[in-house]
């Protein structure tokens, strides 16, 4: 199944991959200097960098990941990212992220 790609503004697109109740398969394509937001949400969320380099701030804690890393944010931890050079996330959350749909 196909899903839309949509368009968040300011430079961030989000497109499901794959979709299950108890797992969800999202991208993010960010161009240079977008920032996803500080929020935070009780899915457990593992992100694999496909490229690009974004600084991710976890729980007040800034670090910076590029091409090939991958890290996990626990549930409720407060995090976002600032986009350094253009690239793609690849994030998987679980339970699946409802309000994607």
């Amino acid at each position: 199944m196909a899903f839309p790609t949509i368009d968040l503004g300011d430079g961030v697109k989000r497109q499901v991959l794959a979709d299950h109740p108890d797992l969800m398969v999202v991208s993010f394509r960010f161009e240079a200097d977008a920032e996803g937001a500080l929020h935070r949400h009780p899915h457990v969320q593992s992100t694999y960098v496909k490229s690009g380099a974004f600084e991710f701030t976890v729980d007040g804690t800034a670090t910076t990941v590029r091409a090939g890393d991958s890290f996990v944010i626990p549930s409720e931890a407060l995090h976002g990212c600032r986009c350094l050079e253009a690239g793609e996330l690849v994030d998987c959350f679980t339970p699946r992220r409802d309000d994607f749909l």
